[in-house]
């Protein structure tokens, strides 16, 4: 196997995650009219993504631990890995509620394309910035990587800005 195929065994993961993350704004969307709840929906919806998180990201890693014979013992684990770990996984959490208040503030009905494209947008550009900046990389930043930069920041403007939209109903005429 070449060198080049096995440093591209990330890809399929990182496609799953392209796929998983793409769907996720409009299936909490979603989740959160089905509440049928204008007032609490969002904060409804939250719950069942919490669970889900619950399941996925605890329940799933014991179970393939207790098969595998990993270490189950997580309040041993070492304290800065679970210390930077629980602070990632309460930007995550912050993130998702971010989306769902970010839908309840949208003109109705709500754009989630928009609100997406922002999200996705700028996620990388927040990524590039705070990555280079930890690995003290500035020295080594090329012009392309500044364009890929400025290319998110302009695909998100105008992926927000175009967005397709059925037109406006036609109001009714006004009396006069």
């Amino acid at each position: 196997m070449s060198t080049k195929t096995n440093n591209m065994q990330y890809l399929p993961f990182a496609l799953l995650t392209v796929v998983c993350w793409g769907v996720y704004g409009v299936c909490m969307h979603i989740g959160s009219v089905g509440m049928k709840n204008p007032e609490h929906g969002r904060l409804m919806a939250f719950i069942w993504v919490g669970i889900a998180y619950f399941l996925t990201a605890i329940i799933a890693p014991i179970i393939i631990f207790k098969i595998k014979g990993g270490p189950v013992e997580f309040w041993n684990y070492p304290a800065k890995g679970w210390q930077w770990s629980l602070f990632a996984g309460t930007l995550g959490a912050i993130g998702a509620l971010g989306v769902l208040l970010a839908f309840g503030k949208m003109p109705s009905p709500a754009y989630v394309p928009v609100i997406m494209s922002i999200i996705f947008a700028g996620a990388p550009i927040v990524n590039a910035v705070v990555s280079t900046t930890k690995e003290g990389n500035w020295a080594h930043v090329k012009a392309p990587f500044l364009i890929g930069i400025a290319l998110a920041a302009i695909g998100g403007y105008l992926v927000t800005k175009n967005a397709p939209k059925p037109p406006p109903t036609a109001s009714a005429p006004s009396k006069h």
